[in-house]
């Protein structure tokens, strides 16, 4: 399996929880988290391996899973931490990648449009007058002007394409460690990942 669809598996079919280290108690010292360490020695307390068989049999979650998901947990902080081991199991368990805006170009619009029975009008504002000479009388007139933005903002585009890079970065070092660890029973994780920057033409 490639890790997204280990990802996939252990946090959708197989519906493994994130166990989350608990938060430091500033009353006891530091506190400690867990991840693989932890997994392993519980296994090692019980003195044998869960088979678990190829089906799931009520609220068993089989044992790969349970390690993947502890790996998950194990999220160091330079790669988001705990909100982006909750992040990769969320995804994971809705089956999907982050939304990176495929296609999105900032459009340049007006910022409003009034709508009637003729279509659709650019909202105009008063920006300053200027007099001017209309058949030997000097006039006042407005001078207006249709404010615009940038839809879809191109910092909105850059941001989601931020956060697709860092959920990617997180796969990577989840895949590295279940490949280094060599933990898992049953699954053999591939080296193939998700695009890296799939919005760049090749």
């Amino acid at each position: 399996m490639t890790v997204q669809q280990a990802l996939e598996w252990a946090f959708g079919k197989e519906q493994a929880q994130l166990e989350l280290p608990e938060r430091p108690d500033p009353h006891h010292g530091q506190g400690f988290g867990f991840g693989l360490e932890y997994v392993l020695m519980q296994r090692a307390a019980l003195g044998c391996k869960v088979d678990g068989g190829q089906h799931k049999i009520g609220s068993y979650t089989h044992e790969d899973a349970e390690i993947i998901a502890a790996t998950v947990a194990g999220m160091p902080d330079s790669l988001g931490g705990i909100r982006m081991a909750i992040r990769v199991a969320e995804l994971a368990r809705a089956g999907l990648t982050p939304d990176w805006m495929p296609g999105a170009v900032p459009r340049c619009v007006p910022v409003d449009i009034k709508r009637n029975r003729h279509g659709d009008r650019a909202v105009s504002v008063i920006v300053g007058t200027e007099r001017i000479l209309v058949k030997g009388k000097w006039r006042t007139i407005d001078i207006r002007a249709c404010p615009v933005t940038w839809r879809p903002h191109p910092e909105q585009i850059a941001s989601a394409r931020r956060g697709y890079n860092n959920w990617w970065a997180a796969l990577d070092w989840v895949r590295d460690g279940l490949i280094s660890g060599q933990m898992l029973s049953e699954i053999a994780m591939a080296h193939a990942m998700p695009k890296t920057n799939p919005w760049v033409q090749r």
